[in-house]
């Protein structure tokens, strides 16, 4: 039996971030992960979409608007392998910089599957079939989620995928349909139809980003919409069959319709991917969530968790700052916070970034809000860059003035959004923001420009 301080179980942004942190509080740690340090968001998730993205947008730039620059490209073609090729080495040369972290912190990294036998105890089997028995008084689970299948229509790695999936496909689908228009569902929507793919996206609140502002949610509605993407809001999917080689999915909305295509997405939510156990008997919420308390306990003492496993919201930033908290909480550093102010991307083009209250939050909490909002059509930098859609949208509460709410769709929206993050968690209020001087020309003019005008006081618009 190897002793440590802690017990890391998940290797995603809580888990090795969770681990690092107690090696730098002077503590012995293992980390535990079943199949490779980064976790979902660094192999599966967040790097290597973004990647795919990339080459999206650039493909799309170069297609559409190389004649507005005064450049001309004949017979622009691109490498599906290449493309999906590049997303892999990226995400491999971050997994490999993770481990690298791990071995310079001195965190005892076993890759294999974990099982807690009791609490203090974790045995591993390991890739090579041997096994290692841990102690130690705390345990972090950190294990995240997996994504969410529809009854009677399950993943079966062909026809019917997950966004695992989507980012490995070896041939290009000629048609897709994607259920669920959450943040997964519309960057693998943009991604797709830049290179040709017939897309149509389905989902049943009345608007795509549902969790978004409402103003944001229609705007990108739009914007997509006119690059070919179609979708079905406020649409219910009825039935749902698959072959190997094709989807017939019927759905109700405004009119009823069946649709074929050789391949669906279902991006429609995840669910929590627990360790397994044995005779520990974890308390979870309705939704399957990992229960914990303030400190980020367990019904069990000496078993934490953090990230995704315990529930919204599901961003990798999220679970890294719940992780610290949880870490710094129980070998008595600070109290530990739950989260109250992050922020929300979403990768398509244009960007989505918001933080804090939605304007119909505002509403329901029967706030008195002003609003600003700036078009990038009137920001310089936007029209030198050739990216002039969408507009910033800023929530300010009265009396005092202070912000509470940060809404962004356009060019490098989710690069902006920090600036405001930091704003709500100072609580500035408009005079603090609009007094500060932004750079000219710079996107982030936008902000300020904003600000002005939520009191009339704008310059450009």
């Amino acid at each position: 039996m190897i002793p440590y301080d802690l017990i890391v179980i998940g290797g995603g942004p809580a888990g090795y971030v969770g681990a690092i942190r107690a090696a730098q509080l002077g503590k012995r740690v293992a980390l535990v992960e079943k199949e490779r340090a980064g976790g979902t968001c660094l192999n599966w998730g967040c790097i290597p979409t973004k990647s795919l993205l990339r080459n999206a947008e650039i493909y799309s730039l170069m297609k559409d608007h190389a004649d507005d620059f005064g450049l001309h490209v004949t017979e622009l073609q691109y490498d599906w392998t290449k493309i999906i090729g590049r997303s892999r080495k990226v995400a491999d040369r971050l997994a490999g910089g993770i481990e690298f972290l791990l071995k310079k912190n001195k965190v005892d990294y076993y890759l294999g599957e974990a099982t807690i036998l009791k609490p203090g105890q974790v045995t591993v089997l390991k890739k090579d079939s041997t096994e290692e028995l841990l102690a130690a008084p705390k345990i972090l689970l950190a294990t995240g989620v997996t994504p969410r299948e529809m009854p009677d229509f399950p993943m079966n790695g062909t026809s019917v995928i997950g966004s695992r999936q989507a980012m490995a496909l070896t041939t290009q689908p000629k048609e897709i349909i994607i259920i669920g228009a959450g943040a997964i569902g519309i960057e693998f929507a943009y991604f797709f139809n830049s290179f040709g793919t017939k897309v149509t996206v389905l989902e049943m609140m009345p608007h795509i980003l549902p969790h978004e502002d409402t103003e944001v949610s229609m705007a990108l509605e739009k914007a997509l919409s006119r690059k070919g993407i179609r979708f079905l809001t406020s649409t219910k999917v009825v039935k749902a069959e698959a072959e190997e080689n094709q989807v017939s999915v019927t759905v109700s909305g405004k009119k009823e319709e069946t649709l074929l295509a050789p391949l669906a997405l279902v991006a429609i939510g995840v669910k929590a991917l627990l360790p397994k156990r044995r005779g520990v008997d974890l308390n979870l919420d309705e939704k399957g969530y990992l229960c914990v308390n303030s400190n980020y306990e367990t019904n069990i003492p000496g078993i934490y968790g953090a990230g995704d496993l315990i529930g919204p919201p599901w961003l990798a930033h999220v679970a890294s700052w719940e992780a610290i908290q949880a870490i710094e909480g129980m070998f008595g550093k600070r109290k530990p916070q739950r989260s109250r102010v992050f922020p929300g991307c979403t990768y398509c083009q244009p960007q989505v970034a918001s933080v804090g209250l939605t304007e119909r939050a505002a509403e329901e909490k029967g706030l008195k809000v002003k609003i600003g909002k700036f078009p990038f059509q009137a920001s310089g930098k936007a029209q030198a860059m050739g990216e002039t859609e969408g507009f910033v949208k800023l929530l300010f509460n009265e009396p005092h003035g202070e912000i509470v709410g940060a809404h962004i769709i356009g060019a490098e929206a989710t690069e902006m959004i920090a600036e405001l993050g930091l704003a709500i968690t100072l609580e500035a209020t408009y005079e603090e923001i609009a007094s500060t001087i932004h750079a000219h020309p710079t996107l982030s003019e936008a902000v300020m420009e904003a600000t002005e005008a939520s009191h009339g006081q704008a310059i450009h618009c």
